[in-house]
């Protein structure tokens, strides 16, 4: 157990001195092709990665700062420096793989560090030129801008101020009136913002189209996929995954959401209405909320050694920002990394509600899972895996939060596993056609934003034809709603990952209800090799069939669809 006592908020990192980095840099290229042996090239990896570590952990303090409070000038001009700065060091970077690359002692370095590294290696290769440093940095400021925006939310409903998080938490009330009127304020804020989130859209297609041109590539497509690290799948599993989704799921979430109006006693469920599960509110939780939080940490102590040890690590550096409505709080919840302490740090909104604790278990999945792959990986490029792995792990360990129901919602526990699988799957339609309207608009730079949202708008009848508007809301009616969804703006092509992953964590549930000591070994498993391996192996390896295979969809989904049929024929 680590018994240093430093604590996040009290970490100060000296900015990076560039000129230093550089020269360190041209030194450890030189020693490497002057190395007389591989164990030598190895240590030198080491030394590099250290450096790097220091550099990246400085921009994950900043990240998290800001999004910690928006309005906090020296942390958004911090950010804004070490984004900025950043395309400078990944040159850098590039340089030393190169010289990796081409070393006489390559084979040496595979063999000690595994295959992945050289791909990794190649991949960075393939994303970087010199052309596109000054987009890149243009590219963050819209980023940056586009958070700050969201972030301005402040609206009162049943007289509490709600920022955007907190507001979107407003659909699963039990009072139809007050979900009608948040997501009114909801869609009318979006609609004061539209014109500028128009522009800063229109502007990152076309930074992102001219840098994909700039790497030798038609369009944005193929570079996203490279930047989100797929390199043994691609477009046609994608799409065969899409099918199957469309095929299997789409139907059946038509049926839930019928059973649904059915139990609310409404004619059609709206928009405002899909969060709300049952006619009396979703689980309610049992105490106050400082006692969901202890009730939380109990979990993590109870469910293995291995969670023991971790939720205690977190809560000894004040490694978990959980605060539901803090104003300035960014409108997102995310895990990340210091990977020189071999920290993760958990971002989160916790309410006590339904949702918020399956939000905030699958962030802590993720964080457990770099938590173990950063103890037993040997360098940092292992420490995560890529989105459609690490992802699993979120969605596993909110599925896993279903044992503990009882603890957190006394009577309701049954209307959290419900609601859990519920919300689970009616949101796998919802993700592949994010990604389909990323592949639209990225394969077709020059729609306009009219034409933009009338594509999102038949994407929602398409894969959620139970989606329906008010009358009066010609906002969202005309493909408004996908603005909201900020990993377009900042991580093209991620959102895929959520239903991939989302498939998976269905099969490693059925896995633990039937074997749990099993299905656990097995989760561990995953979590321990980072990013060590691909995507197909590592899912070999924890035993898990990739999604995209024809029939997997159906085969892993088959134990959480006969748990939501059997409570419809109760119901």
């Amino acid at each position: 157990m680590d018994k240093d006592t430093w604590t996040f908020k009290d970490l100060k990192f000296p900015k990076p001195d560039l000129r230093a980095f550089v020269d360190m840099n041209q030194d450890a290229i030189r020693r490497v092709e002057e190395a007389e042996d591989g164990e030598t090239v190895l240590e030198i990896i080491f030394e590099h990665n250290q450096f790097l570590r220091m550099i990246n952990d400085l921009l994950e303090v900043t990240f998290i700062r800001q999004t910690q409070d928006t309005t906090d000038e020296f942390y958004a001009e911090e950010h804004r420096i070490a984004t900025e700065n950043a395309p400078l060091f990944d040159k850098a970077r590039v340089e030393f793989n190169e010289a990796l690359y081409n070393s006489r002692f390559k084979d040496y370095i595979e063999e000690k560090l595994g295959p992945m590294y050289f791909v990794n290696l190649d991949t960075r290769k393939k994303l970087f030129c010199e052309e596109n440093i000054p987009l890149a940095k243009r590219e963050s400021e819209l980023m940056s801008e586009y958070q700050r925006l969201i972030a301005t939310c402040n609206v009162t409903i049943d007289g509490e101020e709600k920022n955007f998080l907190a507001l979107q938490r407003m659909f699963a009330h039990e009072d139809r009136n007050l979900r009608k009127e948040a997501f009114k304020a909801f869609s009318g804020f979006l609609n004061g913002i539209s014109e500028r989130l128009e522009e800063i859209w229109d502007e990152l297609v076309k930074i992102r189209t001219e840098m994909a041109k700039n790497l030798g590539y038609e369009n944005y497509i193929p570079v996203g996929y490279l930047k989100r690290w797929r390199v043994d799948y691609g477009q046609e599993e994608v799409e065969n995954f899409r099918k199957q989704v469309l095929e299997e799921i789409v139907p059946f979430c038509n049926k839930l959401f019928e059973a649904q109006a059915k139990r609310l006693g409404i004619d059609e469920v709206m928009a405002y209405d899909e969060a709300i599960v049952f006619p009396d509110g979703n689980a309610k939780p049992v105490g106050d909320m400082e006692s969901m939080k202890e009730k939380l940490v109990e979990m993590f102590r109870d469910f293995s050694p291995e969670t023991d040890e971790f939720i205690s690590f977190m809560l000894m550096h004040g490694l978990i920002d959980a605060d539901a409505n803090r104003p300035g709080k960014a409108a997102r919840e995310y895990a990340t990394m210091l990977a020189s302490k071999k920290a993760p740090f958990v971002f989160s909104f916790f309410d006590g509600s339904a949702k918020s604790l399956k939000n905030i278990c699958g962030s802590l999945g993720h964080a457990f899972a770099t938590y173990r792959s950063s103890r037993k990986q040997p360098i940092e490029e292992y420490y995560t895996s890529s989105a459609d792995i690490m992802e699993i792990h979120v969605m596993s360990m909110n599925q896993f939060s279903n044992m503990y129901a009882k603890n957190f919602f006394g009577d309701d526990a049954s209307k959290y596993e419900s609601y859990n699988l519920h919300e689970i799957l009616t949101f796998i339609p919802f993700g592949v056609a994010y990604d389909e309207f990323q592949h639209i608009c990225y394969s077709r730079p020059e729609m306009t934003p009219k034409e933009r949202n009338l594509a999102w708008r038949e994407l929602e009848k398409k894969y959620m034809p139970w989606r329906k508007y008010d009358e009066d809301d010609t906002f969202m009616e005309c493909g408004g709603y996908w603005y909201h969804k900020h990993h377009c703006f900042l991580y093209p092509f991620y959102y895929i990952e959520y239903p991939l992953a989302s498939v998976n964590a269905m099969e490693m549930y059925k896995k633990f209800i039937e074997h749990p000591g099993k299905a656990w070994r097995d989760y561990l498993a995953l979590a321990d090799m980072g990013g060590s391996n691909g995507y197909l192996e590592t899912l070999r390896i924890a035993k898990l069939t990739p999604p995209y295979e024809d029939g997997a969809v159906a085969r892993a989904i088959s134990y959480g669809k006969s748990v939501l049929e059997d409570y419809i024929e109760k119901a």
